[in-house]
């Protein structure tokens, strides 16, 4: 039985019962999953009661069975001449609804999503909803009571009045969060923007959807608004704040890779404590240590090696004397000068310490260091040295890791825990050089958000994108430490209506500045606008030139492939249709392009970015392509012996080949002599060895 391309980009069933399958094989039969069995696997034996607690609501579920179904008759167009740099970049922006867009996603990014951040629709009654699942028989009411704009995308007011208020939101929410989870990493998590009005319920269904043993935190966000919440006659408080609700994809792979700090000047700092009576710890320099001699190893908990040294020739001094010895006085000079030296010691217990207070107790230096690889933690997988001073063994603190040093300042660094009470909400309208007069968020909260998780080549995605906050920020992680993160940013094209002052005058602004008042546009632009200013700002950094500031462009639209179940229309062909070769027609819808099909193909396999590499294999045909040095595509009409014995001989080895059925003419010996040649072939240029590889049709 011959391969053919998937019709379905991904069956969230089919995977689910598979990962069933591995954990309790006797419970899936025949395919089918025997519900009673996997009650008794789970350890229920009989039912005591059919209540629980969990939140429902009208429609809960559609929303579940929306997010189980795989997205049919739809593709992930390009537009290269929308892009930016897109022969290098890494970078995407998807022009869609964002729970197709995710559907169409799932595949290709199932599993490798570092960070997830999203803003969405805070439903405060005035919030346009746009919904996912709409029949076309409904479009002309629609359109004529107002939910569907130009674009034909399908939303709602979802005024408080409305008896399904909450639910509407809710049904809107629940099916690409639960595809969200999908697509996050093992150590991956994601981070959300919300305020009083579904913050309830948005916990309890991210409970539901990534459990609650997955919690990281709920972090409230100072902001600039003071307006009141609910009534004017002393009903209730000001609302200065808003939230981030953060879970993991697994709490157990999660850390905090950088903690959430801010900063101030470190003299400042002193004088502040000094003025608050609190104690000041920093006092201590180690001006002097030897390289300290070997003593003995020692096990961590885990059974892997420490390395024990003793030190017994140094010089510690106070910062104080230093100060009056060499600087005549001048405490800053002291601190600016022997920054890296400057310590504190705590006996603050760790599992580390407890080991060396065991294990050292019969070394006589009162000054000792360890060395040894963390397994876990910011530290993970490097070497590390770790003082200890006096006989109980107290750990040497460092000024050195609590500080930043920016432009010749020194700050000192604290951590701000879940209240975020430093981040200026000021002046976010002009952010990004391009206006936005609604919903910005400001690029230092989403720093310090992706700052928390992600390694320096992570992928970011956020599928509420707006004016693209989450891409500036990204890019300008990336200019600051030299990293290399990848953003995906996901809008619905949605029009901004003239239909009060405020907006009337902003479309106007969008006109001068030339941009089409859609969303999208003030996204895309942001991003080019953005990605120059922050290569101009940062062009003395070493790695300014690699840095990426581009992007590449897709859009939903119609599948470019008449599947094998496509009905081909009878009756006048149109203009476009009139221009294709009667093969084409057969195989593919008007407007396709070759590497429109190819990226639909590309959809189809696990672990293959949109940004994979696309090469054109001009010395096979020109209808061949091959993706991430993996995939060949063959898109020639007719397969002869020649172009069988090119892809046979390709390096690196294709590990699956796709031809079109119809380049075979419905003749079956063909295509079986075809295949035969195109597997001695693939033996002989691998000097006789066997290669995995799988062919498919379309």
């Amino acid at each position: 039985m011959e391969n053919k391309v998937s019709k379905e980009i991904f069956n969230p069933v089919e995977e689910n019962i598979k990962k069933l399958t591995e954990l309790f094989p006797s419970v899936v039969k025949d395919g089918q999953v025997d519900f009673e069995a996997l009650k008794q696997e789970l350890g229920q034996f009989e039912e005591l009661g059919k209540e629980k607690y969990e939140l429902t609501w009208p429609g809960k579920t559609l929303a579940k069975q929306l997010a189980l179904t795989d997205i049919v008759g739809k593709t992930l167009k390009y537009v290269p001449e929308e892009s930016k740099n897109p022969d290098t970049t890494e970078n995407l922006y998807i022009e869609g609804d964002n729970l197709e867009v995710l559907k169409l996603l799932r595949n290709s990014y199932y599993g490798r999503i570092d960070v997830i951040y999203i803003d969405p629709p805070y439903n405060t009654g005035n919030d346009p909803l746009y919904r996912d699942n709409y029949s076309i028989d409904k479009k002309e009411y629609d359109m004529s009571e107002g939910n569907i704009d130009e674009y034909g995308n399908r939303f709602i007011i979802n005024d408080k009045n409305n008896g399904h208020f909450h639910s509407n939101w809710l049904n809107i929410m629940y099916p690409i969060l639960k595809i969200a989870r999908e697509l996050l990493s093992e150590n991956g998590a994601i981070f959300i923007s919300i305020d009083d009005n579904e913050y309830h319920n948005l916990k309890l269904i991210c409970n539901e959807i990534f459990g609650e043993q997955n919690f990281i935190n709920s972090i409230a966000v100072k902001t600039k608004i003071a307006g009141v919440s609910g009534s004017h006659l002393g009903k209730s408080l000001q609302n200065n704040i808003e939230y981030i609700l953060a879970y993991a994809k697994n709490i157990e792979n999660f850390y905090i890779a950088k903690q959430p700090q801010k900063k101030q000047e470190l003299i400042e700092y002193i004088n502040t404590m000094k003025l608050l009576n609190k104690s000041w710890k920093y006092t201590s320099v180690l001006k002097y240590i030897d390289d300290g001699e070997f003593v003995k190893k020692i096990k961590d908990g885990n059974g892997d090696e420490i390395y024990v040294f003793s030190h017994k020739e140094y010089v510690i001094s106070s910062i104080k004397r230093i100060a009056e010895e060499e600087f005549n006085g001048d405490i800053k000079e002291a601190y600016y000068n022997y920054i890296d030296k400057i310590f504190r010691t705590t006996n603050a217990q760790s599992s580390i310490r407890t080991r060396v207070i065991e294990e050292c107790s019969d070394i006589e230096s009162d000054l000792i260091s360890i060395e040894y690889i963390p397994k876990k933690g910011k530290n993970c997988g490097e070497k590390i040295r770790l003082y200890f001073k006096d006989k109980s063994r107290n750990l040497i603190a460092w000024l050195k890791d609590v500080i930043e040093i920016d432009n010749g300042i020194i700050y000192k660094l604290d951590n701000k825990g879940n209240l975020w009470d430093d981040i200026n909400f000021n002046n976010l309208t002009k952010e990004g050089d391009i206006k936005f007069p609604n919903g910005k968020k400001p690029v230092q909260l989403i720093k310090d958000i992706i700052s928390m998780v992600a390694n320096k080549n992570s992928i970011v995605l956020d599928f509420f994108s707006g004016s693209a906050s989450t891409a500036h920020a990204v890019m300008a992680l990336n200019a600051e430490d030299g990293g290399s993160r990848k953003f995906i940013m996901v809008q619905i094209p949605e029009l901004i209506k003239p239909d009060d002052k405020e907006k009337t005058d902003y479309v106007k602004y969008l006109e001068e500045e030339k941009i089409k008042p859609l969303i999208t546009e003030i996204g895309k632009e942001r991003i080019r606008r953005a990605g120059e200013k922050i290569k101009e700002e940062f062009k003395d950094k070493e790695w300014i030139d690699k840095l990426d500031i581009g992007f590449k462009v897709f859009r939903v639209a119609k599948t470019n492939i008449r599947w094998n179940d496509d009905v081909i229309k009878s009756g006048p062909i149109t203009l476009e249709e009139s221009t294709l070769s009667s093969k084409d027609a057969l195989d593919f819808n008007p407007g396709f392009t070759d590497i429109d099909v190819v990226y639909e193909i590309m959809l189809r396999h696990r672990d293959f970015p949109l940004t994979s590499k696309i090469e054109k294999l001009t010395h096979i045909g020109n209808r061949t392509y091959m993706f991430a040095d993996s995939v060949v595509v063959c898109l020639e009409e007719t397969i002869t012996r020649e172009i069988v014995d090119k892809i046979a001989s390709l390096e690196p080895k294709p590990i699956k080949i796709i031809f079109r059925d119809s380049a075979f003419d419905d003749d079956i010996s063909l295509k079986l002599n075809i295949l035969h040649r195109l597997d001695t072939q693939i033996k002989l240029f691998n000097q006789g060895k066997d290669q995995t590889y799988r062919v498919e049709f379309i």
